[in-house]
């Protein structure tokens, strides 16, 4: 276990180095001028030439690459362009949002994706079966930002149930929850349905079943527990992207996490607060992965990592 965990995080510095350098060079390929949106188009050029040698824009770009990667080996991610604050501050700020809306998709998805699943491989070819593959195909089909909209019309501007946007409580949670989850349920619903009809037809589910064990025993204890790698897998990719890439989501309902960070800073062409979110991001998302891959352990006792 010790050497696995040692692996996976040296690879952690080529894999970031290489999303830096991409971040870096496809920014700075893109049209605009970012000190132009800083000082607006009234600035007199004087203003203009300082701001761009107090950030080094006036420089080669290997020498503005250099300052940044030495300023990241530092952890200091730089000051946002537009908020004038560290942008690591603004993130970790921003960020406990983003997981509380990233958590509760993920229980949502989880939960209904998995049962939906367990039912159709349960009663293959049945109405249950086909209503859960129906609805799992409905749910890979609806955008998300459509499936927000809906939402808010529906439940917070008709029924007046939950409100449409923020971030106050617990109701306000539950309307981005399901936008945000609602593609997940569908992709775990059917890789569910595949690994527990593949489980079902081996022998120790039929062994069980001719011991007596109940329906529900035999589904939940035995053939779920042996059909969890693959429903993992895609849980764990979901719950990554969840963290890194919920921008509709959190713009829909006005959510102040990282996704409307990062496009706020897109939108101003906030170099450094972009540079340093995709960083901070992709972060996330490896440690995410290599938490998946542990918990395969625990998923499967026949996983071992000595």
């Amino acid at each position: 276990m010790k050497r696995f965990l040692t692996v996976r995080l040296a690879l952690l510095v080529p894999t970031l180095l290489g999303v830096l350098v991409v971040a870096f060079l496809l920014l700075y390929v893109a049209p605009g001028d970012p000190v132009q949106a800083m000082v607006g188009e009234r600035a007199d050029p004087q203003t203009i030439a300082q701001l761009r040698a107090d950030l080094h824009l006036d420089e080669s770009l290997a020498a503005q690459f250099g300052h940044y990667v030495r300023s990241v080996l530092r952890g200091d991610l730089g000051t946002s362009y537009i908020t004038r604050r560290p942008i690591l501050t603004d993130l970790l700020q921003r960020f406990p949002a983003t997981l509380r809306l990233a958590a509760a998709a993920m229980l949502f998805a989880t939960l209904l994706g998995i049962s939906v699943g367990v039912l159709g491989a349960w009663k293959p070819g049945s109405w249950m079966d086909r209503l859960a593959t129906g609805a799992a195909y409905l749910g890979i089909s609806f955008p998300v930002y459509w499936v927000g909209l809906v939402l808010i019309l529906v439940f917070a501007v008709n029924l007046r149930w939950f409100p449409p946007s923020g971030s106050a409580g617990i109701a306000a949670l539950v309307l981005p929850a399901i936008t945000l989850g609602m593609r997940s349920v569908a992709f775990l619903a059917r890789v569910t349905r595949a690994a527990m009809q593949e489980v079902l037809q081996s022998d120790f589910v039929r062994t069980a079943r001719a011991q007596g064990l109940s329906e529900t025993r035999v589904l939940v204890r035995r053939a779920l527990r042996n059909a969890l790698l693959p429903v993992l897998t895609v849980a764990g990719l979901d719950f990554g992207s969840y963290l890194t890439g919920s921008i509709l989501t959190e713009t829909v309902f006005s959510w102040p996490g990282v996704g409307r960070y990062v496009l706020t800073a897109i939108e101003k062409r906030d170099l450094p607060a972009v540079q340093g979110s995709i960083l901070f991001l992709s972060l996330v998302f490896v440690l995410v992965n290599l938490l998946t891959d542990l918990l395969y352990a625990k998923a499967d006792p026949r996983v071992s990592y000595d």
